[in-house]
This record gives structure tokens, sequence and C-alpha cells, in this order.
């Protein structure tokens, strides 16, 4: 029997709430630790969230699809795989489940004066992604991190639509190809902005960021996180389209 709309709207809560347990976590507790240089970090953090989403996505892939991300959501309905009437409820389900995580994180960060000051910190911002104000490690213009947003963004939902493809000869390793897609991609573009390539796990953070310190780099720069996936997301679904098997 088909998950009802109320199950399918939990589970891309629940995925997306375990996906920023996953990199946020990663990225917050691993800070300030002398015996993790910045290389061994972001190898934790990518290997963290491809682990998670691999783990998620045999949880919930089969009740919603597995999304957990506003640009896939909008990627699969533009491939014409889901109805309009799920997308703003999988987006409103997503940005929940993402600010909770992030907020429990915070909290548990809450119960040490250390790690709180160092998760604050103007630099950190509850791990937000950024390159306005020296945010970018290499100081990347706005229109060089846009376009890497936009090109990992079409790589991944690209990854997602063919790996899950009706008739795909590999699908139940689907979950294992994305997971590594998305490990690739945070090795390529964390030292460039934090990697994103996901609106609601840029999102949370700078939302949080915003509401626990004075400084608003984090939520000033978020616009760019859910325009670049997006476009990215729909090139993915016109090449999807385009490549499609046709039959007779």
């Amino acid at each position: 029997m088909p998950a009802t709309a109320g199950q399918r709207y939990l589970a891309e809560f629940l995925g997306t709430f375990g996906l920023l347990v996953s990199v946020t976590g990663a990225a917050l507790f691993t800070l300030n630790i002398p015996s993790v240089d910045l290389t061994t970090r972001y190898l934790i953090i990518g290997l963290a969230i491809a682990a998670g989403l691999i783990g998620l996505l045999y949880a919930f892939g089969d009740l919603s699809g597995g999304h957990f991300n506003p640009a896939v959501t909008i990627g699969v309905w533009a491939a014409g795989r889901m109805p309009a009437r799920d997308v703003v409820p999988y987006i409103l389900a997503q940005v929940a489940g993402a600010i909770v995580a992030v907020a429990a994180l915070a909290g548990v960060a809450h119960g040490s004066s250390t790690l709180w000051g160092a998760v604050t910190n103007r630099t950190v911002a509850f791990a937000s992604e950024g390159y306005s104000g020296g945010n970018s490690p290499y100081s990347v213009a706005v229109g060089s991190v846009f376009l890497l947003e936009v090109i990992l963004t079409f790589l991944f939902v690209q990854a997602i639509l063919f790996a899950t493809r009706e008739g795909g000869a590999a699908k139940n390793l689907a979950p294992v190809g994305i997971g590594l897609t998305l490990l690739m991609i945070h090795l390529v573009s964390l030292p460039i902005d934090g990697t994103s390539v996901n609106p609601a796990r840029s999102f949370a953070p700078a939302l949080l960021s915003a509401a626990f310190s004075a400084d608003r780099w984090a939520i000033q720069d978020d616009w760019l996180f859910w325009v670049a996936p997006i476009v990215g997301a729909l090139i993915a679904a016109l090449v999807e389209r385009v490549l499609r098997p046709r039959f007779p």
C-alpha cells in the first residue's frame, strides 16, 4: 500500500533532520580538536553526510522518495516524477526538519561554554555556508560560488534521477551511488563555500546564527544557496528528460 501524504511529509522531515544532524554535527563537534587538522575535518564531514544519506535513503526512500533537499524535490518535479501538489509540503517539511536538527545540536553545544563559543563564532556561525566578508577560505567571488553550486547540484540531482529511474539496472544500490556522489561534492567544495547543494541545509544554520549572534552574514548570503541549487536541479531535470529512453 502506498504511503499516505502525511507519511511522506513526515519521512521528509525525519530524513532531513537526520541529514542535518550528520553533516552539521560533524562540522561543529570536530571544532578545536588539536588532533584533527583541516584536511581530516573535511574528510570527516564528507564521510558523515555520505554515510548518513545512504542510511536515510534506505530507511525512508520507499516512503517519500528520500529527497531531504528542496532542490532535489524541485528537480524530481521538473522531471515529471512527482505531482506539483507535493512540492511545497515537501519543502516545508525539509526546512522544518533542518531547523529542528540544528536547534537540537545547538542545545548540545550549549552544554559546553567552550564549544558554544566556537559554534557561535562569527566564522563558524553554526556551520553556515558563505562567501562574503572572507567567509570563503579562498575568498572566492560570488559568481564563482554561484557557478560551483549550480554545477555540483546538477551532478547530484542528475545522479539521483538516473540512479532511481524506472527499470534502472542497479536501483537497489542507488543510495550508495547517491551518497558517494555527495561525498565527492563535499570534498570538492568544502574549501570553497562550505558546501550547500541543499537550500534547507544552508538555511537552518543561517537562521540560527542570525538568532543567536549579532552577525547576519550567513542569512545575507543564503539567497545564493537557494537560487543556485534550484538552477542546477532544473538543468539536471532537463537533461534527464532529453536522455530518457523512448519506447515505441
